[in-house]
């Protein structure tokens, strides 16, 4: 958040995520910004210049900025805050600054020293050279980025003033409406330079790159909180333009969304001793034909019946296909008094509130009325993920407007997940089969030829539940467009285990991603376990075995991982390439006391064979938004890396239902900066943390308001 081109000391509201693009001659921005903090902003910038050397064509340039507030606007003091711009980049844009911001009714006032590429206006001698003679001298040279220069901060024998005005229009009558949200902007830059010619950072040779104008102005439009549009006139040359999108994870779009279906009224007893004796036909089970005066069971294994007494199967004949009517796959029910338990996997909600509340309502009908407790299992595919205990007296209460999703929290248990059998439930039959398409969308930045390369596709999966939590899995997948092919070949030195992704675009447009046979289960309550073996994900095939420890009633876990695989044919079929490592790693994982902040520590044996570690930190939203960053460090010297040192990036993740969308799936944005070999983990379906996390009990009380959805 800023002025035109010079930062101001204002923040976004917490939490924002602001994605744009900005566009003038010869250069164009893209952006990715994260309030990660109320005091801490956070931006990824992707440019598309002119390339200096050369002089005419463009090349890229990705950079990482941080700015901190220091301190909040008060009556008499303005807002202050610093800043580090191109922090782990090459060090084209790189700079430092420290900015002031005043409001004045409808205008805001800010001014600001800058240093590094904010000094180019070179206004007189660095302060700090007062306290020490080294702050006058400061490295130059443009590096392969992702390392942090911290030799050169706040360094330089000049520093550069910026200064500048924005004015918050009044609304101005148009014969469409009312014209909101309009702001005129007017800056004195502290960077002189339009472009890199004459060979910035390094020592000038020339003016060519000089800017004609140190003075810019333009216009803001933001209609709408979602919304910004601009344009500004720059460096006395350029007109640029920019858009971008601002989405707020903690206030959802008014968007149509489906009320929860009612809570009706509990069934009448049946007094059982006066119904009339029924002949059972030679050859059919009496558990079928208890099912079938009951309701009926569906044909095939998706509304068959197994074991169970009497009772149980002709209660599970009439709940199991009102659960599947509510999104959830039925597996087991058992009545024992005044509990009802219910054994349910999949279903179309991210909350186990929300989940707990629509099988509670989907069941109401069918439980006998002498059920008080309702003992739900949560299960995916094949391990149980969640148990708990919940009263059914406390919907029907919400359901008359006489109780809240408080109240029901507050009579909810968590149990530690477990595996739960008993003689006598009547479960479904296997095998039990599920499938699906989606699109696909791969995106790769930091190309040399161009700034991001893509390629979009439709897939088609399926799964297929063997029984003995075992499943066979497996997807097909077709691409439809894009340029991810046309990347420039691999140079690194290290086994090319994930920098050879053009030649994987390029060689097959008809791919299976992955087919693996997989087993996941309960060991032991509260303990998860995987194994899986076949062609994991799209670049390697083999096996890979998992086991974490995820205590529901705390904040971390603890797991450990190990695969041996075989590198892929660049097809994505049957074949492989020779290549064979063992990897693994030891993770923990733990959610912090601060703003909803969450770290995950690895440390291992990657796919190049390297040894190292890896941390990462991210936000997750009660919305159930995302965002994180990480960073590898490993035995790989930062010149055998290549481009960039390490691996590290960003990731956002948007659930859909913050939409109003009754799904699962999410929305995944992961950003490099370059794409290497060091530091690259194996990809598998169902990865423990992330299928058990919402099991736990910090996930339950965050989205305790699910029970009244």
């Amino acid at each position: 958040m800023g002025l035109l081109e010079m930062p101001n000391a204002r923040f976004r509201p917490d939490g924002t995520i602001e994605t744009g693009i900005a566009i003038r001659r010869q250069r164009s921005f893209w952006t990715v910004n994260f309030q990660a903090l109320p005091y801490l902003e956070t931006t990824f910038r992707l440019t598309e210049r002119l390339n200096a050397t050369a002089g005419r064509g463009t090349s890229n340039d990705r950079a990482f900025d941080l700015k901190l507030r220091l301190w909040e606007e008060d009556e008499w003091m303005p807002a202050l805050a610093i800043g580090l711009q191109d922090l782990i980049g090459t060090g084209i844009y790189q700079g430092e600054y420290i900015v002031a911001s005043k409001r004045f009714w409808g205008l805001d006032a800010t001014v600001g020293l800058g240093w590094g590429r904010l000094a180019t206006g070179a206004d007189f001698e660095n302060p700090l050279g007062r306290v020490d003679r080294r702050f006058l001298t400061r490295p130059r040279g443009v590096g392969a980025g992702g390392t942090v220069s911290t030799n050169s901060f706040f360094r330089g024998g000049r520093v550069g003033v910026f200064a500048g005005l924005e004015y918050s229009i009044p609304p101005i009558t148009t014969p469409w409406g009312e014209m909101e949200g309009l702001r005129a902007k007017i800056e004195y830059s502290a960077d002189s330079l339009r472009d890199e010619r004459g060979g910035f950072p390094g020592p000038r040779r020339n003016a060519r790159g000089d800017a004609a104008s140190r003075i810019n102005a333009g216009l803001q439009w933001q209609p709408n909180r979602h919304l910004d549009l601009g344009v500004s006139f720059l460096h006395g040359s350029d007109l640029l333009v920019r858009a971008s999108l601002r989405l707020h994870p903690e206030d959802a779009p008014d968007l149509p969304r489906r009320p929860p279906p009612p809570m009706l009224a509990r069934p009448e007893p049946v007094a059982e001793s006066i119904a009339p004796p029924v002949a059972v036909p030679p050859g059919i089970p009496a558990v079928r034909l208890m099912a079938a005066l009951a309701g009926g069971v569906g044909g095939g294994a998706r509304g068959g019946l197994t074991g169970g007494s009497p009772r149980n199967a002709a209660v599970a004949a009439r709940l199991f296909p009102a659960l599947r009517a509510a999104g959830f796959t039925p597996l087991a029910l058992d009545l024992d008094g005044a509990e009802a338990r219910i054994h349910v996997a999949g279903g179309p909600f991210r909350t186990l509130a929300q989940s707990t509340a629509r099988v509670v309502r989907a069941a109401q009908p069918h439980l006998p009325p002498e059920v008080e407790r309702v003992r739900l299992v949560f299960e995916h595919e094949g391990a149980v993920t969640a148990r708990l205990v919940t009263l059914r007296a406390g919907f029907e209460a919400l359901g008359r407007h006489q109780g809240s999703a408080e109240e029901i929290y507050a009579l909810t248990t968590l149990l530690p997940a477990a595996a739960e059998h008993r003689a006598g439930e009547a479960r479904a039959a296997t095998p039990r089969f599920s499938w699906g398409i989606e699109p696909r969308l791969n995106l790769q930045v930091g190309d040399p030829q161009t700034s991001v390369r893509w390629q979009a596709g439709i897939a088609a999966g399926g799964r297929i539940g063997l029984g003995w939590n075992m499943g066979l899995a497996g997807a097909v997948e077709q691409r439809i467009a894009g340029n991810l092919g046309g990347g420039l070949p691999s140079d690194s030195v290290l086994p090319r285990v994930r920098s050879d992704f053009a030649r994987y675009a390029r060689a097959g447009s008809t791919t299976i991603p992955a087919l693996y046979l997989e087993r996941l289960w309960n060991p032991a309550p509260d303990v998860f376990a995987r194994v899986t073996g076949g062609y994991l994900e799209p670049m390697f095939a083999g096996i890979s075995a998992e086991i974490l420890w995820r205590p529901q009633d705390r904040n971390w876990a603890v797991g450990v991982e190990v695969a041996h695989v075989a590198q892929r044919g660049y097809r994505q079929l049957f074949d492989t390439l020779g290549y064979n490592v063992t990897t693994g790693h030891v993770s923990l994982y733990a959610d912090l006391p601060w703003h909803n902040l969450y770290g995950v520590l690895r440390a291992g044996r990657y796919l190049a064979g390297d040894w190292g570690g890896t941390i990462e930190l991210g936000r997750r939203f009660d919305s159930g938004i995302e965002v994180g960053g990480f960073a590898t460090i490993t035995n790989v010297r930062f010149r055998d890396f290549g481009e960039g040192s390490f691996d590290k990036g960003i990731y956002v993740r948007v659930p859909f239902d913050f939409l109003g969308l009754e799904t699962r799936s999410r929305a995944n944005l992961n950003i490099r900066p370059v794409q290497r070999d060091g530091g690259q983990r194996l990809s598998v379906d169902n990865g423990l943390w992330g299928v058990t996390r919402d099991g736990r009990a910090a996930a339950l009380r965050a989205g305790y308001v699910g029970f009244g959805r």
